[in-house]
């Protein structure tokens, strides 16, 4: 029962970390409520991923694709910057919907500016 609603504890690899050494300023999980509550809020099954606070939950069946990790982390990031951010971000996908929603498209921009940015060697 507890997996079913917090997931579990996810470990990045070491590789990943080494050459993203900022994806250690969250938590991970694997499944969990979260996703499904997500996905329920856009019509699926479940998300890819969500972030609340500081925890990133995956869903069961997604791959560790770096564009998602990073995307969800500058949501940590966005939690962290602003005590409103949730309050925000719903208003923002009320208003714009979620394809569209300013926090959506900027954590997409920072996924694509860090990974532009890494060195190529590992």
């Amino acid at each position: 029962m507890v997996r079913w609603l917090i997931g579990s504890p996810l470990e990045l690899p070491a590789p990943l970390v080494a050459r993203y050494p900022e994806l250690r300023e969250a938590r991970w999980r694997r499944g969990g409520l979260a996703v499904r509550v997500g996905g329920w809020c856009l019509g699926r099954a479940s998300v890819a991923g969500i972030t609340l606070w500081q925890t990133i939950w995956l869903a069961e069946h997604v791959a560790l694709d770096l564009d998602l990790l990073l995307h969800e982390l500058r949501h940590v990031h966005q939690f962290q910057e602003d005590r409103a951010f949730p309050f925000k971000y719903l208003w923002q996908s009320l208003r714009r919907g979620y394809l569209r929603n300013p926090y959506e498209l900027d954590a997409d921009a920072y996924a694509a500016r860090r990974i532009a940015d890494a060195p190529h060697t590992m």
